[in-house]
């Protein structure tokens, strides 16, 4: 009998347009912020969702966040009260320009993106540093969205986020990447077609922070009470500080603030993030903290407005926990998927692949009741995982957790393997491999992924049977350790201790694949009964 995930019916939670009412979400086994008693813990998404951004429409909350090469791009969440969220979708499955995302491109595709409502529609905002900025539409946030449109070709213009202000004027503002623009701390504004397609003329720097505030990135552009303001983290990722710009005038000057910084807190680098307020005149900011392996974090943090300027936090300083924000009602307990029984007519949203995916690769066994990946071939140079598209994986979901996999296995010929892995610039695995006299588990270390090494491997252990179970055990720091059992209870461990490391710009994935590195005319398979994430 399969395990499920506790659930619950939120009926009422998710509302807005009919969205996804009635809908059933889960409650992870692993970290789950709303504390039950009237209070939540920080981070309320403990998992990699990179510079967010968020609005609020009614009585509905929206985080989008960058996804890079992964696909499907551009996660939308949904909440009612900050501080559950559900996965309901992502904006697009393929990522254009299509024939270069079809291969993995680690670091690229869609950076910090931001969201806005405007005239009834939703609008995406998003840069890839490669290729330039574009903007995505719908009408209902869990799609459909509509294709890219590629706003303005540029290299290194990255982080844009428009406003449509009240004489019914347009503008994007944006900043630029160092590794491809040569500048790091300069903001631009551009005035924007009202329809939000073409930006007129050059653009004007708004703000220089080379000075004071080294790697200004990541901008968000708000209008309250007459002032222009331009939320802008600032100092790098890890060690960054929430600048604050206002001005009477959008094109400056600004006057500024820091308005969060570590301070005497564990929580580095607060920044980069959204200002939402509640339907009760609540303010609160939404920001990441990068936590390496773990990736980059969201936190809540109340917000006051003191002399029009925002006040974060516990003045100016990250808070653990705090009381709930007052949205007018309570709400069930809700977090985004992590397990996976794999008995839908669809994969859940919480996996992506590392490029667009492939036809043949993946098919759902609907009513079976499995997923099953076939074990095709590797692409052209294959080197290690880093290549490897149709490696299918997610977030690591808490500081602490295993994920466990049953997994059957049907090789067609020698040398296809199957596998549960970490996966990061560095990476390890729990793999089966097919040989002339049956299947064989080990574990496969590969360090340094990025610039091409090969895997090393340890004694591989011949199985009885070609059903197992795969485990990978993740402790506080990225500790892990992987195991194996041919019964489902009793687990023996392989290798060696792995600390998990971070991928390119995004925290490390636990993921699954199955590939061969021959080329024949059929190929096996693993058919995947269930993935379960457990404290």
């Amino acid at each position: 009998m399969k395990f499920r995930n506790t659930i619950v019916l939120c009926l009422a939670f998710f509302g807005m347009q009919g969205i996804v009412a009635q809908e059933r979400a889960t409650v992870s086994q692993t970290w789950v912020a709303d504390q039950g008693d009237g209070t939540y813990k920080n981070p309320v998404l403990h998992a990699d969702y990179s510079d967010p951004d968020a609005i609020r429409v009614g009585n509905d909350y929206y985080i989008t966040a960058s996804s890079f090469q992964c696909t499907p791009g551009l996660p939308i969440l949904h909440s009612k009260d900050l501080v559950n969220w559900k996965l309901i979708g992502h904006v697009f499955d393929k990522q254009p320009p299509y024939d270069h995302f079809d291969k993995p491109q680690p670091g690229g595709g869609a950076w910090a993106p931001s969201i806005r409502f405007h005239n009834g529609e939703f609008y995406i905002y998003y840069p890839d540093p490669d290729k330039g900025i574009y903007m995505v539409k719908a009408k209902n946030p869990a799609g459909p969205w509509s294709n890219p449109f590629l706003v303005r070709e540029a290299k290194g213009w990255i982080d844009p986020c428009p406003l449509w202000d009240d004489n019914g004027r347009a503008y994007l503002i944006s900043a630029r990447a160092s590794s491809r623009a040569g500048m790091k701390d300069i903001l631009v504004l551009h005035e924007m077609s009202a329809d939000g397609t073409r930006l007129l003329g050059d653009g004007v720097m708004v703000f220089d922070g080379s000075v004071s505030h080294p790697v200004v990135e990541g901008p968000k552009l708000y209008k309250r009470n007459g002032y222009y303001y331009i939320f802008a983290p600032a100092g790098s990722v890890s060690k960054g500080w929430q600048l604050v710009l206002r001005s009477k005038n959008i094109f400056g000057p600004y006057e500024e603030k820091i308005t969060l910084a570590q301070g005497k807190t564990n929580i580095n680098g607060p920044h980069q993030g959204a200002w939402v307020d509640t339907q009760t005149g609540e303010h609160w900011f939404l920001h990441f903290q990068d936590k390496d392996a773990f990736g980059r974090v969201v936190h809540l943090q109340p917000m006051r407005w003191v002399n029009d300027w925002p006040v974060m936090g516990n003045n100016g300083e990250p808070v653990l926990s705090y009381k709930k924000p007052n949205v007018g009602a309570v709400y069930p307990r809700c977090t985004p998927a992590e397990s996976d029984e794999f008995d839908s007519q669809k994969l859940g949203l919480q996996w992506q692949w590392m490029a667009n995916p492939k036809d043949n690769v993946m098919l759902l066994g609907g009513h079976y009741g499995f997923m099953r990946l076939f074990a095709t071939p590797v692409p052209e140079g294959y080197r290690n995982l880093m290549n490897l598209p149709t490696l299918l994986a997610q977030k690591f979901p808490a500081p602490q957790f295993s994920a466990t996999t049953k997994l059957t296995f049907v090789s067609k010929t020698e040398g296809e393997r199957v596998g549960l892995t970490i996966f990061g610039l560095d990476y390890a695995t729990v793999a089966i491999t097919s040989k002339s006299d049956g299947l064989y588990v080990s574990q496969l270390i590969c360090n340094n992924a990025d610039k091409g090494e090969a895997e090393t491997e340890s004694n591989a252990v011949k199985l009885s049977g070609n059903t197992i179970y795969l485990k990978a055990t993740v402790k506080e720091g990225g500790a892990c350790t992987f195991s194996y059992s041919e019964n489902g209870t009793e687990f023996t461990t392989i290798g060696q201790p792995f600390t998990a490391k971070v991928g390119k710009w995004i925290g490390a994935k636990v993921g699954i694949y199955a590939y061969r590195k021959e080329k024949t005319y059929q190929n096996g398979w693993a058919d995947f009964d269930w993935f379960r994430m457990e404290r």
